[in-house]
């Protein structure tokens, strides 16, 4: 898979008979998404393979879209692409405001204390509720929940991939 798609949501089943997709959302911004007449790239979960479809019509559904592609008309048509995830590129994002990053230019940032002290690399993002939390990957390889708070994450440089913390007590 190329490492300039970005994920916008997966496939996890049909709606109807008429062809349209219950799609498991991957972003912020379902409504630029999944807007009619969007271009998105439907990825096969095992080989890679890719293809373009048009967004017809999408509409929220509980925790998901409901998303109808001006491709298929009927469920027999669409039935294979459970499982499928639906990409965007890179060069497609939306710009954020201030002080608020995508996942992929976070993850793979360095992580310094404001004593200089390097503490290893975020992996991974968690979302457990208030506050999101990053997962550093110590030198010694141990794990290190970071709280993306303010008291916390002093500065981020996504241009030199850098993340600035204070290490507060009890967190090492």
């Amino acid at each position: 898979m190329s490492d300039s798609l970005l994920s916008v949501g997966k496939i996890v089943n049909t709606h109807g008979i008429r062809g349209e997709l219950k799609v498991l959302l991957q972003t912020d911004f379902p409504e630029v998404r999944f807007a009619p007449k969007r271009r998105l790239i439907m990825v096969h979960p095992e080989t890679g393979e890719q293809s373009t479809v048009v967004v017809q019509s999408a509409r929220p559904y509980k925790q998901m879209y409901i998303v109808q592609f001006a491709e298929f008309s009927n469920i027999n048509e669409v039935e294979k692409y459970k499982g499928y995830e639906l990409k965007v590129s890179k060069s497609e994002t939306v710009e954020l405001p201030e002080n608020e990053y995508y996942f992929h230019e976070i993850i793979g940032c360095r992580v310094v204390s404001d004593e200089n002290e390097d503490l290893g690399e975020i992996i991974e993002i968690l979302r457990p509720g208030a506050n999101d939390v990053w997962v550093v990957k110590l030198p010694s390889g141990k794990q290190l929940l970071l709280p993306v708070i303010d008291d916390v994450v002093l500065d981020v440089s996504i241009k030199d991939k850098l993340v600035r913390v204070h290490v507060m007590e009890g967190l090492l």
